[in-house]
């Protein structure tokens, strides 16, 4: 993947601009990296880990996205999948269908994701009620689901630690 007006630092991880870039540039390349981050086999180690690179990714959308991170047993990346795409402030959002991928990539847990378009990562009470569903849905088939991130451009807030999974 190449990173449009970039070229490596001298440090492991850092880059320097090789000539003028726009706001849009910077989103497009933050956009890139995070993309690159959650490429297949790589680990995620922690929630905090997991909601920094997908913060990245959806939190300036203009609509409500639900999006899911599979995993492998030792919790590496399998896929990030965008699964739905909703409204300025709601997704239809189907439990069976996220099961259906789950299997299909042969995952033993998830991560699940979306934003609120509103920039207030605050689950509502239909984000528990339907994180609720899916943990027993993914559970009927033996798949784990590790945490639900709500992401907002004022931050992340996980449903595993706020103990509402």
């Amino acid at each position: 993947m190449r990173y449009h007006k970039l070229k490596a630092g001298e440090c492991p991880g850092t880059y320097v601009v090789t000539e003028p870039v726009t706001e849009q540039d910077l989103l497009r390349i933050a956009n890139q990296i995070a993309r690159k981050r959650l490429a297949k086999g790589s680990a995620i180690t922690s929630t905090t880990e997991a909601a920094e690179r997908l913060q990245t990714l959806l939190q300036d959308r203009e609509h409500e996205v639900f999006g899911a991170l599979f995993l492998d047993s030792q919790h590496r990346v399998l896929a990030f999948e965008e699964l739905f795409r909703g409204t300025l402030d709601s997704a239809s959002i189907y439990p069976r269908e996220v099961v259906k991928r789950a299997i299909l990539l042969c995952s033993a847990s998830i991560i699940a994701v979306h934003n609120h378009p509103s920039g207030d990562p605050e689950p509502s009470q239909s984000d528990r009620v339907f994180t609720q569903a899916l943990k027993e849905a993914l559970a009927l088939v033996d798949v784990r689901l590790l945490d639900h991130l709500v992401v907002g451009a004022e931050g992340v807030v996980s449903l595993a630690e706020r103990n509402l999974l």
